[in-house]
C-alpha cells in the first residue's frame, strides 16, 4: 500500500506545481529593462513592479511625487500607456 501512496502525492504535488510556471520568459524582455523604460519617462522612486505576461506593469512617483504607472511590452519593449495622477 505503502508503494503506491508515495507515487500518488509525487503525482499530485507536480500538478499543483504546475501553474506556477505559466509563463516562458524565453524571449521576454527583464525587469531591469522594464524598469529603466519607465525611469526614461519620468519615474523616479517605483513602488510596484508586476509582470503580467506580455506586459510589464511599473508604478512609481516622479520628481515631484506625484503617481505614475507605465506599462512596457514585455517583448519589444514599446511603451503601451502611461497613467498619471495629477
Amino acid at each position: 500500500m505503502r508503494k503506491f501512496i508515495l507515487p500518488a502525492v509525487a503525482a499530485l504535488a507536480i500538478g499543483v506545481a504546475t501553474p506556477a510556471m505559466a509563463f516562458d520568459s524565453g524571449d521576454q524582455m527583464s525587469m531591469e529593462t522594464a524598469l529603466g523604460v519607465a525611469s526614461s519617462l519620468g519615474i523616479v522612486t517605483v513602488s510596484n513592479t508586476q509582470f503580467l505576461g506580455d506586459e510589464w506593469e511599473v508604478e512609481g512617483r516622479d520628481r515631484a511625487g506625484r503617481w505614475m504607472q507605465v506599462h512596457v511590452d514585455s517583448r519589444t519593449g514599446e511603451v503601451r500607456n502611461v497613467d498619471r495622477g495629477w
